[in-house]
């Protein structure tokens, strides 16, 4: 905590202040930039691998399938910026997604919680390593285990996927569930994902739908959504339908405020993935580019 406070007191000032202007021009960016710490932490740590551009020879995080989708990465540029012009080669990019991470939350409504600081970036980032990532088919046994090798509990597996109250999905990521789901799926929603996606058989796989009905609002509503089956993804629903989930759902439902402790207890946690510390990393310059290395005399 406070690992700035010498050498770049005015780090979470700054970066707050870049995330408020950016969720005030576009709320849906607090999804975003949740994302993007998400992503970027469990794939390598929480390195900012995932803000690094391919290179020739390269196919980086960023352009892998499963991270087509990301945003806000200007926004991490933008404070990135303006901390270099303030205190040059001191903040790390792994630092600062966590940071707007934690600030994207509460800006929408969620809960503050402390960042510990001190993270270094890495300088690897390759598209094949984002099979790491949690696919939006897998069901709560798959996922109690991926996340439990990350060392994640259940309760805290359930509370990040909580995160789904910001934000929008792929039609890509949830048609197998319109058309292959209908038990667990609510019919007046097929019928409008249906009607987004163009058709069960068909259609704009690029369009998307919100996750719950109050997608820039971090609150308790996605739990209250999975309770009358309008989970978006089958790995959203099946948090309810499982008997090894279930029970969690049906707490953060009826105490929000239980919910939000839960998630800070996760974050934390995710936060602290794998780190690079020391040696182990280095800081950038830009985030979107390794430091090029330095000349021996």
């Amino acid at each position: 905590m406070d690992y700035y406070g010498m050498s770049c007191p005015c780090t979470e000032w700054i970066v707050r202040g870049v995330v408020s202007d950016a969720l005030r021009k576009d709320p849906a960016l607090a999804a975003g930039l949740l994302r993007l710490h998400f992503h970027d932490c469990f794939v390598q740590g929480c390195d900012a691998s995932v803000l690094l551009d391919s290179t020739d020879g390269n196919t980086a995080e960023k352009d892998s399938p499963a991270n087509k989708s990301l945003r806000g990465y200007e926004v991490i540029d933008r404070i990135k910026e303006i901390l270099e012009s303030q205190c040059p080669g001191v903040v790390s990019c792994a630092d600062i997604l966590a940071l707007a991470a934690r600030d994207a939350v509460f800006l929408a409504g969620g809960p503050y919680y402390g960042v510990p600081s001190g993270r270094r970036d890495g300088t690897v980032s390759a598209a094949a390593d984002t099979v790491a990532l949690p696919a939006p088919f897998l069901n709560a046994s798959t996922l109690i285990q991926l996340f439990g090798s990350h060392g994640f509990t259940t309760q805290d597996m359930v509370a990040l996927s909580g995160g789904h109250t910001l934000g929008v999905a792929h039609c890509a990521s949830f048609k197998n569930r319109i058309q292959t789901e209908a038990a667990t799926l609510d019919a007046s929603l097929a019928a409008k994902l249906g009607s987004t996606c163009g058709g069960a058989n068909g259609g704009d796989s690029s369009a998307t739908a919100p996750f719950d009905r109050t997608s820039t609002a971090f609150d308790g509503v996605y739990f209250k959504e999975l309770q009358v089956r309008r989970g978006l993804l089958s790995s959203d629903q099946t948090l309810f339908e499982s008997p090894e989930t279930k029970g969690i759902v049906n707490s953060f439902a009826a105490n929000p405020g239980y919910f939000f402790w839960a998630f800070q207890q996760g974050m934390l946690k995710m936060g602290q993935l794998d780190l690079k510390e020391g040696d182990k990393g280095e800081v950038r310059k830009k985030c979107s580019v390794v430091n090029p290395p330095q000349p021996t005399w």
